[in-house]
C-alpha cells in the first residue's frame, strides 16, 4: 500500500475533476498524498537539497555528534537498560521570517528563501483546491488562517536524522499530528522513514525524487469539521543514511479563530452537529506545547473548554 501520488499540473487541463477527486481522497482517507508536477522547478530543488545537506555538515554536523542525545544513547546500549524516551534522533533548524539563519553556509539564506517564497505560493493553490472540493468559498481556507489583521504562520523546519547504531532504542520522531494547517515536505528521496498510521497500521511514505508530500494538520480538520483528519505519522530512526526532512508549516495566526466552516456544519446529522469546538489557535498551540504526542482528541476538548 502507498500514499497517493497526484500529478498537480493536470488541474489546468481535461482531468481537471478526476485530479480534483484525487486530492479529495488523498485528504479524506489518507491525510497524506505526494505532488508532482507541481510547479516548483527540479533545479530549485536540487539547490535546496545541496544548500541543506552542506550547512548540516558544516554547521551542525559536529555537534549532534557531541550531543547529550548521543551520549544518552551509547550509555543506554551499554548498559541495555530500556529505550530513550521523550527524545528524538533529530537535528532542527527552523527558518521563520524573523529569526537568525545559519550564517556558515555559502548560498544557504538566498535559496531557502526563494523555496519558502515558491512553496507558500504552492500552499495557497492547495488550500484554494481543498475550499473547492469542501464547496467552500474561495479563499475561506486562508482567509481562516490570516485571523484578524494578521497573515498566516508560514515555518520551514529543516531536520536531518542522522545515522543512529542503535535505531530500536530510540525513535527518529516520535508519532504525533501536525496542530497546524496545511504541511508542505521535501523529503530525501533515498533515505525513507516517514510512515503514517492508516487502517491502524504503519505504512512507508515511499521517497519519490522531487516530489512534495502534503499533509492535513489539526485546524484543517476543525475547519473541515472532521470530513479531512490529521494523522498520525513518525519518522524511524536508521543505521544507515543522513536522512533529509524539509517540512514547511502554513498554520493560522496565534490570534486567528478556528471552528468548522458553518457551511459544514449545516447539512450535518444533529447527532454529530458540530463536534469541534470554536477556539483561538494560540490557545490550541499553549495545550498542544504540552500534549504533542499524546491523543488530539482531549486536546480539542481542552481548548473548547478555555
Amino acid at each position: 500500500m502507498a500514499i497517493p501520488v497526484i500529478d498537480f499540473s493536470e488541474l489546468n487541463g481535461e482531468k481537471r475533476a478526476e485530479t480534483l477527486a484525487q486530492i479529495a481522497n488523498g485528504c479524506e482517507e489518507w491525510g497524506f498524498f505526494q505532488l508532482v508536477n507541481h510547479g516548483i522547478s527540479e533545479e530549485l530543488l536540487e539547490r535546496v537539497k545541496k544548500v541543506s545537506s552542506e550547512c548540516f555538515k558544516l554547521e551542525r554536523e559536529e555537534n549532534f555528534k557531541n550531543s547529550t542525545l548521543v551520549k544518552k544513547l551509547n550509555e543506554l546500549a551499554e548498559t541495555k537498560s530500556g529505550k530513550l524516551e521523550n527524545v528524538d534522533w533529530e537535528d532542527v533548524v527552523t527558518l521563520l521570517d524573523n529569526n537568525e539563519w545559519p550564517a556558515q553556509t555559502p548560498g544557504f539564506k538566498e535559496i531557502m528563501a526563494e523555496y519558502r517564497s515558491e512553496l507558500k505560493k504552492l500552499a495557497a493553490k492547495v488550500m484554494e483546491v481543498m475550499d473547492e472540493n469542501l464547496g467552500l468559498p474561495k479563499g475561506y481556507i486562508k482567509k481562516a488562517f490570516d485571523g484578524e489583521g494578521d497573515d498566516a504562520f508560514f515555518g520551514t523546519k529543516v531536520s536531518h536524522y542522522p545515522p543512529c547504531s542503535h535505531p530500536e532504542l530510540v525513535n527518529g520522531l516520535r508519532a504525533h499530528t501536525d496542530a497546524g494547517g496545511v504541511i508542505l515536505l521535501y523529503q530525501d528521496d533515498v533515505v525513507g522513514g516517514l510512515q503514517i498510521l492508516k487502517d491502524g497500521k504503519w505504512i512507508d511514505v515511499q521517497p519519490l525524487p522531487n516530489s512534495i508530500v502534503i499533509n492535513t494538520g489539526d485546524q484543517v480538520e476543525v475547519l473541515s469539521n472532521g470530513r479531512y483528519k490529521s494523522v498520525w505519522h513518525r519518522v524511524l530512526a536508521a543505521p544507515e543514511g543522513n536522512r533529509r526532512s524539509i517540512a514547511s508549516f502554513y498554520n493560522p495566526s496565534l490570534k486567528a479563530t478556528i471552528s468548522p466552516a458553518p457551511q459544514l456544519v449545516e447539512n450535518v446529522k444533529e447527532e454529530v452537529d458540530q463536534v469541534y469546538p470554536k477556539f483561538v489557535f494560540g490557545d490550541y498551540m499553549s495545550v498542544y506545547a504540552e500534549q504533542k504526542f499524546l491523543p488530539k482528541e482531549p486536546r480539542f476538548q481542552a481548548v473548547g473548554a478555555m
